[in-house]
């Protein structure tokens, strides 16, 4: 039986109408310069056959954009979208801090704990990230595929395939249009999952 391998490039979304802050699943669209910073981060290349997005427009409208011109199929997944941020949603670091200035600390510092009132448990949003995953995975088995995405998206893929605790993820940074390049040997529950690299561009 063949060895199948799947390649998976995780591109976080640019920056957002607002800049930087706890968005969450705030559907703002991308500024100028983040639509730009994509742009700059995939280049010309063309090594996918496939491209998944979740449906915020941050990241749907980039995704579609990219599937037109490149002539490739696109598949939507809400499973995909970022963590729900509950009180923070749309709320900048400085506000946050204003308001309790150890509050983003304490959240970093233990992520299932420390989260912000009606926020998505991270334990549920890691389930969610994985199970689109397993189900990506299974769909295009054997393929190079594009993920656009979000930060905590790209997060839960890493401890997933790292098998990292979920405490940990938020030491992870992945800055706007970072790619991220997960490849997965194999099938179902014996598949083995290898990061080749980590904020890169192609």
């Amino acid at each position: 039986m063949p060895e199948f391998i799947t390649t998976i490039d995780l591109l976080r979304h640019g920056e957002p109408v607002g800049g930087r802050k706890y968005r969450g699943q705030t559907d703002d669209p991308l500024s100028e310069k983040g639509r730009q910073q994509m742009w700059d981060a995939v280049g010309e290349h063309r090594p996918w056959q496939h491209i998944v997005s979740s449906p915020l427009v941050r990241c749907q409208a980039f995704a579609l954009e990219l599937a037109r011109k490149q002539g490739l199929p696109l598949s939507l997944d809400a499973r995909f979208m970022e963590v729900r941020f509950g009180a923070w949603e749309g709320k900048t670091a400085a506000q946050l801090r204003a308001d309790d200035p150890h509050a983003i600390e304490r959240f970093k510092r233990d992520p299932l704990k420390q989260r912000p009132a009606d926020a998505e448990p991270l334990e549920d949003f890691f389930a969610r990230v994985r199970a689109a995953w397993c189900d990506m995975l299974e769909a295009h088995t054997g393929k190079r595929v594009l993920l656009v995405c979000h930060a905590g998206v790209i997060r839960m893929a890493l401890a997933n395939a790292l098998n990292l605790p979920l405490a940990s993820t938020y030491r992870i940074d992945v800055p706007s249009a970072g790619l991220t390049r997960i490849e997965v040997q194999g099938v179902g529950s014996a598949a083995h999952h290898q990061l080749l690299f980590h904020h890169g561009r192609l």
